[in-house]
């Protein structure tokens, strides 16, 4: 398959013609480990890993850029090694951490504030905010921000050694607070964090912020494209200021991108954090969940993940992706990997009155339409079946071509059963349909040509294997839930559990995490977590209808 075209890679591209980095690709996905990477981060994943892997000479590193230890935990930092995985890519022995380049940050903080491009600042952290003006008035210097060099190294020092409180004072670049760009109207380098770090512990008090960081690992691993979303377009003169005045090994180009928004879902760290803690899902991994991990258990692919990340391309400018962009590649994906079986989720029973007591027949079914290799399995018939509750109406309405009183319908891999009568408790529910089978239609038409308009699916009741059943949801009834009330838009229907499905007995076989399709309700997944021998969790991935391709089919016109 030929790579995909957009600007980033054309920058790359023009850079390997002129020889700007001698002929190096070398890339980094940087993420923080104070939470779990979610689809947003895939497609940087794939931007970056897919870039470096287009080139002979091409390299990603994974760095945690693990600057705040207040957030921060080795949980977050397994997990984004465990889904970069999943997803397909490997950095190799390029894993880095920006706590290994501690020392060498702070000597590069001692060189700025003896060159005089920064100083330490002890006003309080309200009153830096308070002078550091708005998008239409100008920052106020800081009264210490003439601060004597020696005064500035020594007081710097003394922050290291754990002499101040948190907060007492900060380090600051020495830029223009007059910039018409807030990012550079001196900058916060350094904050006091009596903290200790997951992998420091307590060797440091003062920490660097991402601002500084970032740039300055960049250069120590001699990155040529430090790929990044839109939002920090404003940093990057910054990110440009602080390696002009380094001498730091080389000086990355950062290039700016479209970050993905996904409709009916939120991307935000903290409002993800906020689900979690506050408990409207289970954590981290809730199907309903954008993380890797929450897609992962609901049964998606990195196939499926990695294909959409590929045709949602790479833009300069922000827009919302519909999320029915995303079905289509989990479905495309799953129609040709899952197996198809029968699965009855709200079940009703039917007695076929003149198939014998005690009878069961052995039927063939097809595995997967979409693949011939994949075979066909056996399927068990006897006299008591269930079928679903939709796919019968004592009263039918309009257009209702499935089972009802006098009707018949095609039983999927078997025969053609006509409704004969119902069976009622005494609050006049029924409880049990009664039918009759045609043995002479099985796996066929009716040899007098008459018209079957419906085919239902079904499972033996002798043979049924009970399971629990979970049909997932979109997790906001809007596709934008923003704003401070977006808590207010999530979806009360995003989870039913339904107890007691009837499921074909080979599923008792299904390995957690195997994908299947059930035959006209949908693709599933067999829960990884929860399920138990005997008592199988089968979560919905995604329906069987597929919105996209209507969209698509009507823009095409």
């Amino acid at each position: 398959m030929a790579a995909p075209e957009d600007f980033i890679r054309q920058i790359v591209a023009d850079d390997l013609r002129t020889g700007k980095h001698g002929g190096r690709v070398v890339t980094r996905f940087p993420p923080e480990p104070n939470g779990y990477l979610h689809i947003g981060h895939a497609k940087s994943i794939c931007l970056n890993f897919g870039i470096a892997g287009e080139h002979a000479s091409g390299v990603c590193h994974l760095r945690f850029d693990d600057t705040n230890p207040t957030k921060e935990d080795v949980e977050y930092v397994d997990s984004i090694q465990t889904d970069v995985r999943w997803l397909g890519f490997d950095w190799g022995a390029n894993l880095f951490y920006a706590s290994d380049y501690f020392e060498r940050l702070y000597e590069y903080a001692l060189q700025l504030i003896r060159q005089g491009d920064a100083y330490v600042d002890s006003q309080s952290a309200d009153d830096i905010r308070k002078h550091r003006g708005s998008f239409t008035e100008p920052g106020t210097n800081s009264p210490f921000r003439e601060r004597p060099v020696e005064e500035s190294l020594d007081l710097f020092t003394r922050m290291r050694g754990g002499e101040f409180p948190d907060g007492a004072q900060v380090l600051r670049a020495k830029i223009n607070m007059a910039s018409p760009n807030l990012n550079m109207r001196d900058p916060v380098l350094y904050r006091i964090r009596h903290a200790a770090h997951h992998r420091t512990g307590d060797a440091w008090c003062i920490y660097p912020m991402y601002d500084y960081a970032h740039p300055i690992s960049d250069a120590i691993e001699k990155i040529t494209h430090s790929i990044c979303t839109l939002e920090f377009e404003d940093h990057r003169p910054f990110y440009d200021w602080l390696l002009d005045r380094l001498r730091t090994p080389a000086h990355p180009q950062q290039i700016e991108f479209a970050r993905l928004n996904l409709g009916y879902t939120v991307m935000s760290k903290r409002k993800l954090l906020t689900l979690v803690q506050d408990k409207h899902v289970s954590g981290w991994d809730d199907p309903r969940m954008p993380t890797i991990s929450g897609l992962r258990r609901r049964g998606v692919t990195p196939e499926a993940i990695r294909t959409f990340c590929e045709r949602i391309g790479v833009a300069k400018r922000d827009s919302t992706v519909d999320v029915a962009m995303l079905e289509h590649a989990i479905r495309e994906d799953l129609n040709v990997r899952a197996p198809r079986v029968m699965a009855v989720l709200r079940p009703v029973k039917v007695v076929l009155e003149n198939w014998p007591e005690g009878k069961v027949e052995t039927l063939k079914a097809v595995n997967n339409p979409e693949d011939p290799s994949a075979g066909t399995r056996d399927v068990p018939f006897s006299r008591e079946l269930w079928i679903e509750a939709d796919d019968f109406r004592e009263v039918p309405p309009p257009k209702y071509f499935r089972l009802s009183p006098g009707k018949e319908v095609r039983l999927r891999w078997a025969y053609i059963v006509k409704c004969t009568g119902v069976v009622k408790n005494a609050a006049g529910e029924v409880v049990e349909v009664r039918c009759a089978v045609d043995e002479a239609s099985r796996g066929g038409n009716p040899a007098d040509g008459r018209k079957i308009k419906a085919t239902i699916h079904w499972v033996s009741a002798a043979h049924a294997l009970d399971a629990e059943v979970r049909l997932y949801d979109r997790l906001f009834t809007t596709e934008d839930p923003g704003g401070d009330d977006w808590l207010a838009h999530l979806n009360p229907a995003s989870l039913e559990r339904l107890q007691g499905c009837k499921l074909e007995p080979g599923l008792a076989r299904a390995e957690p995490g195997s994908l299947w399709q059930f035959e006209r309700m949908g693709y599933f997944c067999a829960d990884a977590l929860d399920s138990r021998p005997g008592a199988p969790v089968f979560n919905r991935t995604v329906t069987l209808r597929d919105t996209w391709a209507k969209i698509e089919q009507a823009q095409r016109g």
